[in-house]
């Protein structure tokens, strides 16, 4: 190996592979809307060239239980547009009134619907079909500061986390097929020195690389924990505001990859591939040179992870549709972005896409609470997903 050859090994870093763009998927890519007020219905179809949009609206009526024979068209209005992948896709937009019934109806005969609950057999749940992946997401640990219950608290109470997530997996194990793991560490996991200009220093109690390594042993506690615990397991880490490694004149940036909160999970992974075949099933990924996210495949759902800073408070969805404009960018394909930041859970849904939040490790941001009067509530968050949904979202604390 020559010189260069060797250079550029020591600086490499574990990022995610390519995820290819996923096909045209009606049930994700097109819209179909419907507004109902009284006798006044209003539906709304986008979808490529070709399609009938009467028969779709109709579609659209049924799926909400609404029988088309009953409503008739009062309006219609049509355009052309350019899909996402650059087709010619069509826009219609029907107005519906119901149609005038006979003022007398045949009243339902309600004996007949309770002898259903009769006939209803007993109810049995069984284990959910196919694989999916148990998901734990945790951040803002802020190791170092000295709010609320300080860096100790912060790391007897993530341990403690930790430990009950493994319990969790256990049990879900017993209702869903899991063999891939997936942690994902979403940043801040230090306090660092770099916040506001570093104001914060005298506030903070641990020296940077006691920061670090209380971050790196961490993450190597989860590891350890989940590793017996499936055939596969992803480890993600993404850089937060103060993880970021150097501010230039307090305000500018080095690379945007240059963070603490990434460089403890590269170390981690270096100890890792000195372990054997023992953690030989351990993927570590962290965003490529200069970027802030990561998104990895999780049984069918394509995950992002961002630490949250990039955009404002319930700007999220805004925020990932103009990821997702750039074709370029692995964000188009996401079903689920991860994110942390403003250190409480918050769960959002688009259509099929899913925004979820989840709250911070450390116990209180003192700063906030004169401001609110709000303490924290601390935790991390377990998933269960699968195919682009995510039926299992708990807080565990």
């Amino acid at each position: 190996m020559n010189k260069t050859e060797l250079l550029n090994d020591l600086l490499a870093t574990p990022t995610a592979p390519a995820i290819s763009g996923r096909q045209t998927d009606p049930d994700k890519d097109f819209t179909r809307q419907i507004e109902v007020s009284g006798d006044a219905a209003e539906v709304t179809v986008r979808g490529p060239e070709g399609i009938d949009p009467e028969s779709t609206a109709a579609d659209v009526l049924r799926a909400h239980q609404l029988d088309p024979a009953e409503w008739e068209v009062t309006g219609f209005r049509s355009s052309e547009w350019t899909m996402a992948n650059g087709e010619p896709g069509v826009s219609a937009r029907f107005s519906f009134g119901r149609r005038k019934v006979p003022a007398v109806l045949e009243r339902p005969n309600i004996d007949e619907l309770l002898a259903l609950f009769d006939q209803a057999p007993g109810f049995v749940q069984e284990g959910e079909k196919g694989e999916f992946t148990f998901i734990v997401a945790l951040g803002d640990m802020q190791f170092g500061k000295i709010d609320g219950d300080g860096y100790a608290g912060t790391l007897t109470r993530a341990m403690h986390c930790i430990d009950q997530a493994v319990s969790r997996l256990a049990d879900y194990q017993e209702r869903f097929d899991i063999e891939h793991v997936h942690l994902a560490w979403l940043g801040d996991h230090v306090e660092g020195f770099v916040s506001q200009g570093g104001a914060n220093v005298w506030r903070t109690q641990l020296t940077l690389t006691e920061q670090i390594r209380l971050t790196r042993r961490l993450m190597a506690h989860a590891i350890i924990r989940f590793a017996p615990m499936a055939s596969r397991l992803t480890v993600v880490a993404v850089p937060g505001n103060h993880g970021e490694a150097v501010r230039p004149g307090g305000k500018g940036v080095t690379r945007y990859d240059d963070s603490h909160d990434t460089d403890a999970l590269i170390s981690v992974s270096e100890a890792l591939a000195l372990a054997g075949e023992e953690f030989a099933h351990v993927e570590v990924y962290v965003p490529d040179t200069d970027e802030l996210t990561v998104v990895v495949e999780c049984s069918g759902t394509v995950v992002a992870h961002a630490h949250g800073h990039q955009w404002r408070p319930g700007k999220h969805f805004e925020w990932w549709r103009s990821q997702a404009f750039d074709k370029t960018s692995a964000m188009h394909t996401a079903d689920l972005l991860l994110a942390a930041h403003l250190h409480h859970e918050f769960v959002d849904t688009d259509g099929p896409r899913t925004f979820i939040q989840i709250p911070a490790m450390e116990s209180e941001s003192t700063w906030w609470r004169h401001l609110k009067g709000t303490r924290g509530a601390p935790g991390l968050m377990v998933m269960v997903t699968k195919d682009g949904a995510v039926p299992v979202k708990e807080v565990v604390r």
